[in-house]
């Protein structure tokens, strides 16, 4: 049913909102030029990696030394709306239908991170990662990692279909109020660099 669901939901919310899809494309194009969207490789399901897709937010701009520029140095005025709304997330509906996300599940992070995580961390790993997921809804990028990776891990031990279609509705509320779009000290998630006990 979950899966069902995915596909169905994903598939709708794809020709729905094309129009909003294919404008933000060609924004982007005209604002940041090619390419339009940042793909990168992700863990999934059991850890297995796939190509995430999401909408270009940031310049290639680097210092005199070629090194990349930190991030609010990068992120244009386009790409911080396009955040806010969380338009930039649109092109994963397309790793939804492809089987390698769920609308639902904990967000698939940064392929290093796996031999950092703990042994109760690591169970986000055992259902396909989501669009948005619990932690998503109780504080984003506000959170530290640690609330982050327990909130993941309870969405783990308790998910339901019930469970998804409140986060579904939550997330709703989170993007029209963009609540929890930065952290305290970034406009990104700082990196993770492994807790306290690593298993």
């Amino acid at each position: 049913m979950k899966r069902f669901m995915d596909v169905l939901i994903s598939f709708l919310l794809t020709l729905i909102l094309s129009p909003v899809t294919l404008l933000t494309a060609i924004m982007i194009r005209l604002a940041m030029g090619a390419p339009i969207l940042f793909k990168q490789q992700r863990p999934g399901i059991n850890g297995k990696p796939f190509e995430l897709y999401k909408f270009r937010t940031m310049t290639d701009a680097t210092d005199r030394k070629g090194r990349l520029l930190n991030d609010e140095q990068r992120l244009t005025r386009l790409g911080s709306f396009l955040r806010k709304y969380s338009l930039d997330e649109l092109p994963q509906l397309f790793n939804v239908l492809k089987g390698d996300m769920s609308l639902v599940g904990p967000r698939p992070l940064l392929m290093e991170y796996l031999t950092l995580y703990n042994e109760e961390q690591r169970m986000r790993h055992m259902v396909r990662p989501g669009m948005t997921g619990w932690a998503q809804v109780n504080g984003r990028n506000a959170i530290t990692w640690e609330e982050k990776f327990t909130l993941d891990s309870w969405y783990v031990k308790n998910q339901s279909l019930l469970l998804d279609c409140k986060i579904l509705f939550l997330t709703t509320i989170k993007v029209l109020k963009k609540e929890g779009i930065h952290s305290q000290d970034s406009v990104s998630m700082m990196k993770f660099t492994g807790s306290k006990e690593v298993l």
